[in-house]
C-alpha cells in the first residue's frame, strides 16, 4: 500500500513487522507511550526502594519523606551553588591575577 513512505520524516514510524505494507503511526499514541514509560519508571522505583512490600500508609509516609528530602536538596542547590560558584570565581581570578568587576 504505502510502502514508499520514508521512515526518516518527523512523526512517521514504519509498522512493517511481518506485513506487506507500512503505516504511519498517529501522534496521539506518543502520550500513551510516555504514560507507559512513566508508569514503568514508578514501578522500578517501587521495586528498587522496596516500597512495593509496604502497606499503603507506609508507602505514603516513605514517599512524603523522600519527596521532602529531594525538595530540600533542590532548594539548597538553588540557593547555595551560585554563591559557591561566585566565591570560587573570585578566588581563582585573584589567584591568576585577573581582577573581576563583579560587585556584591
Amino acid at each position: 500500500m504505502d510502502s514508499h513512505i520514508p521512515s526518516h520524516l518527523p512523526g512517521t514510524t514504519l509498522n512493517c513487522l511481518g506485513q506487506t505494507f507500512c503505516s504511519l503511526k498517529e501522534p496521539a499514541m506518543d502520550f500513551k507511550r510516555v504514560k507507559d514509560y512513566l508508569s514503568w519508571l514508578y514501578y522500578q522505583y517501587q521495586i528498587i526502594s522496596c516500597c512495593a512490600v509496604l502497606e499503603p500508609w507506609e508507602q505514603s509516609m516513605f514517599n512524603t519523606i523522600i519527596l521532602t528530602i529531594f525538595a530540600m536538596v533542590v532548594y539548597t542547590a538553588y540557593v547555595f551553588i551560585p554563591i559557591h560558584i561566585r566565591l570560587a570565581w573570585e578566588f581563582f581570578s585573584k589567584m591568576c591575577g585577573y581582577h573581576s568587576t563583579i560587585s556584591n
